[in-house]
């Protein structure tokens, strides 16, 4: 099969001097990947481009994706023991690894993958990850509830990174699934999460017609929410999914309401106008 879709965005925000975080897309492959550096100006951006350069080796080498980011975790130690970038720096990481049937996310840290499923009432958006977070420990524990977390003071503390010298030997997660028609697989930093809760997420992915609109869309309301972390995101989509006709016309036109009902209704009318003016000109 052809290589999947697929569009990646990153930004350094609003009130950042630099960009830490980092994207692998490897649609040859199958791999993609988003990585949260730590660690501030030389160090952060270093620890994440480890890990992606990492990933990319690994993935030549057949190795599986949970062997790729231990590998990372330790290649992030070596560095900063022998100078490259600084001391006490890291990186969360999240991954997806595909073929043309199933797919794998695994990851460390709290940036976050998204199921997201078009259905004809609009979509249905589901998050595949669980942070490995201080505040997830609280939210599991019962200590706090759901409606708490967004606001905690202590929302941005993870309780595990790659490049970690307390955690010699990381957890690394993993979920798998069947890839379904219509489905699109967000990966991202929590540069997005902090900036956009779901429910809007969730409606600017119902609005998207391709993944390049759908990255582009989240990045803006991330900015227009604040931006005040680094922001990277990659929409990949479905092998399986089918546009027809139709939809490949509705991703030509441009928008007019936003409703895809209403746009046709505008276009077909217009088109109609055209017709009749044209069949009395002739007349």
């Amino acid at each position: 099969m052809p290589p999947l879709q697929s569009h990646s965005v990153t930004d350094k925000g609003l009130y950042r001097d630099n960009n830490e975080d980092c994207y692998l897309s490897n649609p040859e492959k199958g791999l993609w990947a988003v990585a949260d550096g730590m660690g501030g100006h030389e160090a952060g951006e270093v620890a994440s481009a480890i890990v992606k350069r990492t990933l990319a080796e690994s993935s030549i080498r057949g190795r599986s994706l949970e062997d790729a980011i231990h590998s990372s975790h330790k290649a992030v130690i070596k560095a900063s023991t022998t100078g490259e970038g600084a001391s006490g720096m890291g990186s969360t990481v999240v991954a997806l690894n595909t073929d043309d049937s199933d797919y794998q996310v695994s990851w460390v840290g709290d940036s976050r993958a998204y199921l997201w499923t078009e259905e004809r009432d609009g979509g249905r958006l589901e998050q595949l990850t669980v942070d490995h977070s201080y505040v997830q420990m609280l939210l599991a524990s019962g200590a706090i509830s759901s409606e708490e977390v967004d606001h905690h003071p202590d929302k941005n503390i993870i309780t595990q990174c790659i490049g970690s010298l307390e955690t010699p030997h990381i957890k690394v997660d993993t979920v798998r699934g069947q890839w379904q028609k219509q489905q699109w697989i967000i990966l991202c930093s929590d540069g997005l999460t902090d900036e956009v809760d779901n429910s809007t997420m969730a409606q600017i992915l119902c609005q998207a017609r391709t993944p390049k609109e759908a990255s582009q869309a989240l990045l803006n309301q991330a900015l227009d929410n604040g931006g005040h972390d680094n922001i990277t995101i990659q929409v990949i989509e479905s092998p399986l999914f089918a546009r027809s006709p139709l939809y490949k016309l509705r991703d030509w036109l441009p928008r007019v309401t936003g409703h895809d009902w209403l746009d046709f209704s505008l276009y077909g009318l217009a088109l109609f106008s055209a017709l009749l003016i044209g069949y009395w000109t002739i007349r």
